[in-house]
This record gives structure tokens, sequence and C-alpha cells, in this order.
């Protein structure tokens, strides 16, 4: 579907409810289905990539129904109560889901197989196919890719080190941890997203955190969940940068998920002089939350590298539509994570804005953004990703004319709504 945005005529007012966090609603679905008892799911994102978390999960014998005010029931079957699917496990387009999903099945008792789309079938997998290899799985790739097969297999404990901060991989780990026999630590070398640790210590897991250094214990049991899920701060991003970008705006975003470990653009975007207002801060449910305001404001260049990169490691399509209306040039390096996303981020942001008449050069682990440079209007294709789709049409109501995005709609895999909700601002279908 094409979907034509055109420049933004007057100023961005008023609220939003963004949707649930991505990365938490998944692992809601995952640790709920592994609970003893039925888990509440308050708010949770009921879409794309987390809609083929619920499918993976019914394959395997998870109930999971709506109640009557619009919650999730999760009826977890227990540690050990999983049961063998009869087909392959189709995963989609979701890596979280596979990652995941991969560290749960390498301790079960039985053999499965994980697979996806044509997009998933292209992304590396051996960042956890050899560290639960040291846990004793028998988990196989396909020249590094998925399919994955897995068989049952009793694991053990291990020491890792990582050497790229990585939560998916972290997370694998650690769910494979639940299953070993001895304690697994993880060692990160930066710091990466930590609701895996919040969320199992909550369900009653036994988690260790010292710096960048993670442990758990094996479990018998796992408590189910009361959680209320926060407005994804990834999703938030792109309002955030229209806000800023549009003169004369100031909008507030409710009730946002505010972990330290997902909050890298917004410090970078106030450091490039952007007016942004926390209130409200509290915690739900072991995540801080708070609202977000936004007024209009003028940017200048910056530098990002270093632990901040993966602190915002799917914020950077919508920072390069930022740094392009930035005075000075914006450098970013160590986001070479990038290439291996739904796609190569790297190459689709870079080859798309330039369509646009963006100055953008490649690094292999980043970009080089000259701004500002004024965007005219053109035709661009998210190739899928729903980022791309979302960063593009932002991009569209900054540009001097119609920008028209193909496959727009993709954005609905992370932000249900999103074309709806700036209809306003100047999109037509």
């Amino acid at each position: 579907m094409k979907t034509t945005v055109q420049p933004a005529v007057q100023p961005l007012r008023g609220s939003l409810r963004i949707p649930g966090d991505k990365s938490i609603s998944h692992r809601a679905l995952l640790f709920g289905a592994l609970a003893s008892g039925t888990s509440r799911i308050h708010g949770m994102l009921s879409t794309g990539d987390c809609l083929a978390t619920r499918s993976c999960l019914a394959q395997l014998g998870v109930t999971i129904e709506p109640d009557i005010d619009g919650t999730v029931l999760v009826r977890g079957v227990g540690l050990q109560g999983l049961s063998q699917p009869t087909t392959d496990i189709d995963c989609g387009r979701s890596g979280t889901t596979l990652r995941l999903l991969a560290g749960i099945l390498a301790g079960q008792s039985f053999p499965s197989i994980l697979t996806g789309d044509r997009q998933l079938l292209r992304r590396p997998m051996a960042r956890i196919v050899n560290p639960l290899r040291e846990m004793n799985s028998t988990i196989k790739a396909t020249n590094g890719c998925p399919p994955l097969k897995i068989s049952g297999a009793k694991l053990q404990g291990a020491v890792h080190d990582l050497a790229i901060a990585s939560a998916q991989v972290k997370s694998a780990l650690l769910l494979a941890g639940l299953y070993a026999d001895g304690d697994t630590t993880v060692h990160q070398c930066g710091p990466a997203r930590d609701h895996t640790e919040r969320m199992l210590a909550a369900m009653g897991a036994t988690i260790r955190v010292d710096g960048l250094t993670v442990g758990i214990e094996p479990a018998t049991a796992l408590s189910p969940l009361d959680l209320h899920v926060p407005g994804d701060i990834s999703s938030a991003a792109f309002p955030i940068v229209a806000a800023i970008l549009v003169p004369g705006s100031k909008i507030t975003l409710r009730h946002v998920g505010l972990n330290p470990t997902r909050t890298g653009l917004l410090d970078v975007l106030m450091a490039m002089g952007a007016d942004i207002e926390i209130a409200n801060r509290s915690t739900d449910s072991g995540e801080p939350v708070g609202d977000i305001t936004v007024t209009s404001s003028h940017l200048t260049a910056t530098a990002v590298e270093g632990h901040t990169v993966v602190r915002m490691i799917d914020e950077f399509p919508i920072l390069a539509v930022a740094a392009c209306n930035a005075q000075g040039t914006t450098i970013i390096h160590g986001a070479s994570e990038l290439r291996a996303k739904e796609t190569d981020r790297i190459a689709t942001v870079a080859s798309e804005l330039r369509a646009l008449g963006a100055q953008i050069g490649e690094y292999q682990d980043g970009f080089a953004i000259h701004g500002p440079t004024p965007l005219h209007g053109g035709i661009v294709d998210s190739h899928r990703d729903h980022r791309l789709a979302m960063a593009l049409t932002i991009a569209g109501l900054v540009a001097q004319n119609d920008v028209i995005v193909d496959q727009a709609e993709y954005a609905a895999d992370s932000y249900p709504g999103f074309l709806e909700q700036i209809h306003v601002l100047g999109v037509r279908q």
C-alpha cells in the first residue's frame, strides 16, 4: 500500500497514549506461559510481532485469551508444561520471538524447529546458537541463520562473555538458565535492556545483578504476573521527533516507559537542544514510567557512540530524520548491529533518505548525516521494516513536498494506529 504524506501545515498539539511496549509485551507472553497460574497483562501490544509470539505459544499448548476488560489472560502451564509442537514453529518476522523461544526450547525434553518469514530467515543466529551449545544444547542453525533445529537436552549452567551488548541474546541465555543444572552468568560488554531481569525477578526467579554482570539460578516454578505494560519509548520516538521538527508544536505522551536502558534517544535529542520535559514519574510493575512533553526546537549536530548506541538501537531511523534537520554533521559509530535488523538499517535508512535529498554517508557501523538539508518530496519504500516506515512518514511531515511511502502499513508491526494518529497531521492513504 502506498501512503502519501503531506508537509505539516500546522503545529502538532495535544496528548497521546502510546501503544504498549513491544519488548515488555513479548516477555509478558513468554514468561506468563511458563508461570504456574494465570497471568493478567494490561495494555499489551497486540499486533505484528507480538501476535507471532502468541501464535507460537499456541503451538506449544498455551492458552491466551482476552478478559472482558481487554486484559490478556495467559494460562501458564509451568516451566515443564509446554507441549511438543506438531509442526515447525513460525515466528513470522520477529527476531525477539525466535531468539527468546530458542532459550526456552533449549531446555525442553522434546525437539522443535523455529522458523519464520524470508526476512527472519536471513538474520544471523550465531550469537545465540554458540553460547547455547556451551550449555549443552543441541541446537543447529541453517548456514548460520534460521531455521533453528533444537533437540531436547539437559542443560548445564555456564559463564558467558558477550562481545556485543544484546538484550535478546542475554535473555535467551537467562531463560535457558532456568532449566540448567547450576547457575548461569552473563557478562555484558555494555548496558542492554533489562526487562527480562526485572520481570523474572518479579515472578520469583533468583536473579543477581552486579553492574554489567547478570546471573540466574535454575528454577522450579515462576509466579504469574499482574502487569501494566507502559507505552513503548521506541514508538514514542516518532511523535517526539515530529513535534521537535514541526514549528510551533507541543505534545505530551502519557505513561511512557522510561527504563534507563531504553532512553538513549531522549538523552541524544536533549544534547542536540531538544526541549523535552518529563513529569509524573513513577514505577509500574517494576518499570519506570512518566509523561513526556515535547516542544518544537532547533537542533544542533552531535556524535553518538559507545554505550548510548545500545540504549537507542531501535531509534536510529528516526534519529537520522532529526539529524537531517540539525545544524552541522551528526556522526554515529558503533551501530553495526543495525545491519542485522529487519533490514540492513544502515543501508536502507541511508538510501531512502537520500531519495528525499538527505546528505548521508555510510560507515560500516553507522552514519555521517549533514544538516540542515531540506528534504524534497519523492517516492520511498519501507522495505517492510516498521521502524523505517514510521521514520519516512515523519520525514514527509517536514519535507517540502509530498512524500509517498510504499508499504507504510508495516508501521502496525509495533505501532497499531500510527497512520491514523497522524492522519490529522497531513497523511492521506
